[in-house]
């Protein structure tokens, strides 16, 4: 069958319903968290001027992991991606791990994200309790992903609009404003250089990668929702080809302009940064706007978080790693057990953050912190290996390539391991680290005590 096939893909019951602008928008959107907009601040105060290094090494190092991800998976689309690219090439044991840690990472961000959106919410309406938002905003986005991809892509479209038209915006006006264009500004590129570029030392650029490469992380939704369009070959290509610009743009520039815009030891950090910026234009209400900005990009990871868990799920069946009930599809293509699965966990998540917010909310929050780069991780090994394999079997599949292949490939995988040893080293990052490795661990037996009672893993 061709490799572009349901043998390949193995997307039966689904429906190829995503448009190429919803994955073009999903690629777009999906690299900007809201931790753009609010945790900037504090790697700009950790770091210094120098948090826009921080954010070129980590955005270099997703672009590298982007390449390679995009390589494998124009030679063959499938959904669940880099978990079957690890099964093929590594191992059972590294597509049983990654895919439920995966699973287990995006319930946890979708209950946080609930519980974010609903802390800007409840500022606005503050006689109605946290919770009921957190739990309308749960039941809003289960409800648009129980309907259909398409709905589910239609609304992560223009919700990921908001935010990229807001940092485009931010980036015209920004531009002008530092060179002194914009009314009652003055040149002010020089704020970059306030105290010395790197004021804080060198090691506080490695500091702030470790901090912010968490936040690059959902850049490879895209494979996983190109499976469900018509062409998951094109979309795959095009959206990890202009990975390198929405980088250089999105983060670099814009966390670029903020240092310059304001000088680096005024950057708020329980604030957000970028309102602070769009005050300094003389924007009335900018607080607000930025809020309704932020809400909308966690209603986006809220959205994409359900989508991505569920047909990881969905595609962890396929090797008896999950419930057979997972597979089944309504009759619009969606997985709706594995959704509602999915959801059911982040409701438990979400009640935990009331009740338990310092011990089992933390734990589940935690405990995937690392989860981002055991994935990278996994990503370069298995393309290096792939890679290998297709260069004897099938050259021909190659449409992508990684550049610099094999050096390239392994700086990246030695690159991501030294971002993880690092954490060890990051006062704030030391606990996720331990708790993702018990997590890691955990998996691993679990697989190899199914496998030795010889339940099919």
């Amino acid at each position: 069958m061709d490799k572009t096939g349901d043998e390949v893909t193995d997307t039966r019951g689904l429906r190829p319903n995503l448009r190429q602008r919803h994955v073009r928008m999903i690629a777009l959107g999906g690299i900007i968290g809201a931790s753009l907009f609010i945790g900037s601040g504090a790697v700009i105060q950790t770091v210094g001027p120098a948090a826009v290094l921080s954010y070129a090494l980590g955005g270099l190092l997703v672009v590298l992991v982007m390449r390679m991800l995009g390589e494998m998976a124009t030679a063959s689309p499938k959904l669940g991606s880099f978990m079957e690219y690890a099964r093929e090439s590594l191992g059972g044991w590294a597509g049983f791990t990654i895919g439920w840690l995966y699973w287990y990472f995006w319930v946890g961000v979708v209950a946080f994200e609930a519980v974010a959106g609903a802390e800007i919410l409840v500022q606005w309406l503050p006689a109605v309790p946290q919770w009921v938002f957190s739990l309308g905003l749960m039941l809003l986005l289960t409800g648009t992903n129980l309907a259909s991809a398409r709905s589910f892509g239609e609304t992560e479209f223009w919700l990921a609009s908001i935010k990229v038209v807001t940092i485009v915006i931010f980036m015209v006006a920004g531009t002008l404003f530092v060179l002194g264009l914009w009314p009652g500004a003055s040149f002010s590129v020089g704020n970059i250089g306030q105290d010395g570029f790197i004021a804080n030392g060198g090691f506080s650029v490695i500091h702030g990668v470790v901090i912010v490469i968490f936040s690059y992380f959902g850049a490879e939704i895209v494979t996983i929702a190109a499976a469900e369009s018509r062409e998951p070959e094109k979309a795959v290509q095009k959206a990890t080809a202009t990975t390198v610009w929405r980088v250089i743009l999105f983060y670099v520039g814009s966390i670029a302009l903020i240092v310059m815009i304001i000088p680096w030891r005024e950057v708020p950090t329980e604030t957000s940064p970028f309102a602070a910026a769009f005050g300094r234009f003389g924007i009335s209400g900018a607080e607000t706007i930025v809020s309704a900005v932020v809400l909308t990009a966690a209603l986006s990871v809220l959205n994409s978080g359900l989508y991505t868990a569920s047909r990881m799920l969905f595609a962890l069946r396929r090797h008896g790693w999950a419930p057979s009930w997972v597979a089944d599809t309504s009759k619009r293509g969606v997985p709706w057990k594995a959704i509602l699965l999915s959801t059911l966990v982040g409701y438990v998540a979400v009640v935990m953050s009331y009740v338990s917010p310092d011990t089992i909310f933390y734990f589940i929050i935690n405990s995937a912190g690392a989860v981002a780069l055991f994935v990278y991780a996994i990503i370069a090994g298995s393309q290096l290996r792939m890679r290998r394999k297709l260069e004897l079997e099938a050259p021909e599949r190659l449409k992508l390539r990684m550049w610099g292949y094999p050096w390239l490939s392994w700086l990246t995988l030695a690159g991501t391991l030294f971002v993880v040893v690092s954490m060890a080293f990051v006062e704030g990052a030391r606990s996720q680290l331990l708790l993702s490795v018990i997590s890691l661990a955990a998996m691993l037996a679990i697989y190899f005590i199914l496998r030795a009672r010889k339940v099919r893993p």
